[in-house]
Parts: structure tokens; C-alpha cells; sequence
């Protein structure tokens, strides 16, 4: 049969959705050479997702100096319901976000059981609430106390602490 029989068979979106079109074919195709196949029903995890509503990236992957990354360490910026922190936001920290972290009592930058400790450019899922925190104290501080933002890998969580406008305008862009 050529591409016109093919064309002339009728179809219906019933058929499509109820996976009948392999009886209206001859026996002689092959279907899957054609890449047809039925409806599917895809359930996206949101807890899998972006703040742009697209898959979640990894934030650090194995060979970078601060992986892994992430409450689960895992290289991502998602959490579970055990985290306290909300380590939802793919951030590229700054010297000055560190000094500032550690005056809040948070010190990220000494190493110790592991952790390598992090300088000026590393990536480090942060929390929700600490980066909000120096956007804040960014007013009096300067802009270079809010680490950078990696939208493709911060966790769509992160919008229930934060504004995505807000986190656009600290966007890192390589």
C-alpha cells in the first residue's frame, strides 16, 4: 500500500483514542514503522518541576566541586516534607552572600564531615527563606548579597515563599 491508501483510510479521534487503527490497517503494516500509537495520559509531579513550569534541571552534576547538592543530596533543588529549610532555590552564591549567611549563623563557606565548603561562584541549593532574607537586606547591603538564580533548576515550591518576578530579577545568565 502506498502513502495515499494510507491517507484515504478513514479515521476518527475515536479511533485514535481507543487504539483501534491497527484493525483498520492491513495486517501486512507494521504501525509502529508509522510512529502511531494510542493516547496516553501523562500526570506531570509538581514536586518534578520549574518555577518556568518546564522539568526541574539539576543544579550541580558529578564532577562539579559542589556536588551533590540539594536537601537530598542529589543534585537537585526539591525537597520533601521532612526539609525545614526549603531548599528549593538553584543559587550561584557570592562572597558576599556567604559572609552574610554566616552572620545570620549559617556558616557555608568552612568545610567539615564532607562538605567542601563554598566561595564565591559555587552552586548551592539555598533556602527559600535565606535568599528572600538577602534580597531584603540587599537594600542595604548591595545587590551582591542575593546570589543569582538558575530558574531551569529552582523547584516551582519555591513560588510559595517568593515571587517569580523577584527571582527573575537575580536570573543568573552565564
Amino acid at each position: 500500500m502506498n502513502l495515499r491508501g494510507i491517507l484515504s483510510i478513514p479515521l476518527t479521534l475515536s479511533t485514535f483514542f481507543t487504539g483501534k487503527i491497527q484493525t483498520i490497517l492491513p495486517n501486512s503494516l507494521n504501525t509502529s514503522s508509522f510512529g502511531i500509537r494510542t493516547a496516553t495520559t501523562m500526570v506531570l509531579d509538581p514536586t518534578k518541576l520549574n518555577v518556568l513550569h518546564g522539568p526541574l534541571q539539576p543544579h550541580t552534576k558529578d564532577g562539579d566541586s559542589t556536588h551533590p547538592t540539594g536537601y537530598q543530596r542529589d543534585g537537585y533543588c526539591w525537597g520533601i516534607e521532612q526539609d525545614p529549610g526549603y531548599h528549593y532555590i538553584g543559587g550561584i552564591v557570592t562572597k558576599e552572600f556567604l559572609e552574610y549567611s554566616k552572620k545570620q549563623g549559617n556558616d557555608l563557606m568552612t568545610p567539615r564531615g564532607g562538605f567542601p565548603g563554598l566561595k564565591d561562584g559555587c552552586k548551592w541549593c539555598l533556602c527559600v527563606n535565606r535568599w528572600k532574607e538577602a534580597m531584603f537586606a540587599s537594600e542595604k547591603l548591595g545587590e551582591k548579597v542575593v546570589p543569582r538564580v538558575d530558574l531551569s533548576s529552582t523547584a516551582l515550591q519555591a513560588l510559595k515563599g517568593v515571587s517569580l518576578e523577584d527571582l527573575k530579577k537575580y536570573e543568573y545568565k552565564p
